[in-house]
């Protein structure tokens, strides 16, 4: 079978598309999976891109989507003809964080830039009906953090406000939860085009963080005295004005390190706002099985900006890094 491998060292001019062996048929409690769909997120671009030959030889990708081919002895969750999608912490089910990214697939273990794989049939939930492939492989990494920042950690409710920062996957997917739900949003961007095509998507206010420096200020004049809720993308370099964002007493869900790793709060503004900043990563596989049932009740629908074929994956990282994505980066085969 194809399969698009880490090269050594690690860079998109190494990746490739290789041939590995076919992992036969399932064992009891597993099943095989036709994988036709994943989707790109910056955690694999930096395993792909890391330099490093840690990872050399080891199959891409965390997202995959697929149809059901066989399954082993005893599974009864699934039959053969189902759609299904990867969760990304295989080993965390249920309950508080219990996961390492050494078991995530395509960082830790292999993953699903590849025509099948074989795995235990908790390592896969339903995919949400009508979707296809690649749209399902939005959901298992993209989807399901904004879901749990919103729903599971931030506790959003209807007539609550949010800001979001940036228009990629968790954020164009946050903004379509939050709206379904009735949900004010705020979303910047350096782009007046991107913040165009979320106006369009229902975001009810927009700002430009380049010609408004002090956006903060300006999302707390906004919302009336501050967002419930902010999904923190930026990191370093944009926390100070998140704090400034949040109403007092309010949810700072902090996601991304895009602008920086390393950086200084104000431990005064954060007492006196008597704000929580909490740290997440995606979620557990329940948490991705009631976005399923979310998305299936309300009808949702992601939003894809290219797809590539399995063999341009380093052309879609390409793509990527460029910053001219709007949602997700879709690749299908």
């Amino acid at each position: 079978m194809k399969a698009m491998v880490v090269g050594s060292p690690a860079t998109l001019d190494t990746l490739q598309l290789a041939d590995r062996p076919d992992p036969g048929q399932p064992a009891p409690g597993e099943i095989r999976v036709a994988l036709h769909g994943s989707s790109l997120n910056f955690h694999d671009l930096g395993v792909v891109n890391s330099g490093a030959s840690a990872a050399a030889g080891r199959i891409a990708l965390a997202d995959g989507g697929g149809i059901v081919e066989a399954v082993g002895d005893g599974v009864t969750e699934f039959a053969a003809g189902d759609a299904v999608i990867s969760c990304f912490y295989p080993d965390w089910q249920d309950g508080a964080p219990n996961c390492v990214l050494a078991r995530v697939p395509g960082d830790g273990i292999d993953g699903y830039a590849t025509e099948y794989a074989v795995a235990p049939a908790t390592a896969f939930t339903h995919a949400p009906r009508g979707y296809d492939a690649v749209e399902a492989a939005t959901i298992t990494t993209a989807g399901l953090t904004a879901w749990r920042a919103l729903i599971v950690d931030g506790g959003t409710k209807p007539g609550d406000s949010i800001l979001l920062l940036g228009t990629g996957g968790v954020s164009i997917w946050a903004l379509q939860i939050a709206k379904a739900m009735g949900v004010t949003v705020i979303v910047t961007s350096s782009s007046d085009e991107k913040l165009d095509r979320a106006r369009q998507l229902g975001a009810d206010h927009i700002i430009n963080y380049r010609e408004v420096p002090e956006w903060g200020r300006a999302v707390r004049d906004r919302s009336g005295g501050g967002v419930d809720l902010v999904l923190e993308l930026g990191g370093a370099g944009t926390l100070t004005n998140s704090m400034g964002a949040v109403r007092p007493g309010g949810h700072i869900a902090l996601i991304g390190t895009v602008s920086g790793i390393a950086g200084s709060i104000s431990t005064v503004a954060l007492v006196g706002k008597q704000a929580k900043i909490q740290g997440l990563m995606v979620g557990s596989r329940r948490h991705q099985q009631e976005l399923v049932r979310a998305i299936n009740a309300i009808g949702i629908r992601p939003v894809i900006d290219r797809r590539f074929a399995l063999s341009e994956l380093a052309d879609a990282f390409r793509y990527q890094l460029s910053g001219s994505h709007f949602g997700k980066i879709g690749i299908a085969w």
